[in-house]
Order: structure tokens, then sequence, then C-alpha cells
């Protein structure tokens, strides 16, 4: 099991990052390589990525959401297993730390080369900043979903 833990500061207040945070279907228009996510119930997601010509379909279970603090998942189906939370720090009234933390497990000889030489770490620091970009442009959240798990 590898592991990886990135951070990086958004302007804008806690609620509007939290809030766009729990927007799982508007995931593509900033994580690289989510093709398409669907809001299947309250706590389940359903996956459809493609990574360095890798695609892969899973089932993800939201097991804990804290409104304004965090949004935790494991993978319940398919081929990707992982595990991971993401976390929301107000450090001022329009500045909030973004913490994200993820386990998984690299599938077969090219994922584990692809671990190894940082890919993962790369693929989140850059959705991390894209995030950021998208949240911080629009300066409002395209939705929220405000209920604990």
């Amino acid at each position: 099991m590898s592991q990886v833990e990135e951070s990086i500061v958004v302007n804008v207040p806690v609620s509007v990052a939290y809030n766009q945070w729990t927007q799982f279907e508007s995931f593509p228009e900033f994580m690289d390589g989510v093709e398409r996510i669907e809001q299947r119930t309250d706590t389940l997601t359903h996956w459809v990525t493609s990574v360095g010509g890798i695609k892969r379909e899973f089932d993800a279970r939201i097991t804990e959401q804290i409104p304004d603090e965090r949004v935790a998942w494991t993978t319940v189906d398919g081929e990707a297993k992982q595990a991971g939370v993401v976390t929301f720090h107000r450090l001022e009234d329009t500045r909030t730390k973004v913490m994200l933390q993820m386990d998984f497990d690299p599938s077969g000889p090219a994922e584990t080369v692809g671990d190894k030489l940082g890919f993962v770490r790369k693929q989140v620091t850059g959705d991390l900043e894209r995030f950021k970009h998208f949240i911080e442009s629009r300066g409002q959240e395209t939705g929220a979903w405000r209920g604990s798990v």
C-alpha cells in the first residue's frame, strides 16, 4: 500500500471549499484522468478514470462526512483499491487549507513503476492546483451537500 499526502491553500471561505468538494460529479472539471463520476446515493459514487492509458471503473463509499471539516472514502467495488480523507482547515475568513491524504494499492507493473516515480503524488498535486484555480475563479461553489455521514 502506498500513501500520498498533499495540501493547498485556497482563497475562499472554508464552507465554499467544502461545499464544492461535495459536488463529486464536477470533479472531471479539475481532476485530470477522471472522466466521469455518478453520485448514486448520498454515500455511493461510481467513478470512470483513465490515467496513463489505464482505464478503470470503481465504486467508492463515503465513510465519514462532517460539514466544513472532512470527507473520507474507500473503494468498495472495481479494480482500484484506495481510501482517503480530505480535510478543510480555516486559516482566515477567506483562506482555507485543503489537505488530502490517500492510501492506494498500485495494480500491475505499470502502476507500480508509476508510483515509484512519483506519478500519483504529481497527479494529486496537479488536481489540487486545478481545484484551487477552479474554485477561486468561480468565487462560489457549484452546489453543496451539507449532510453528515
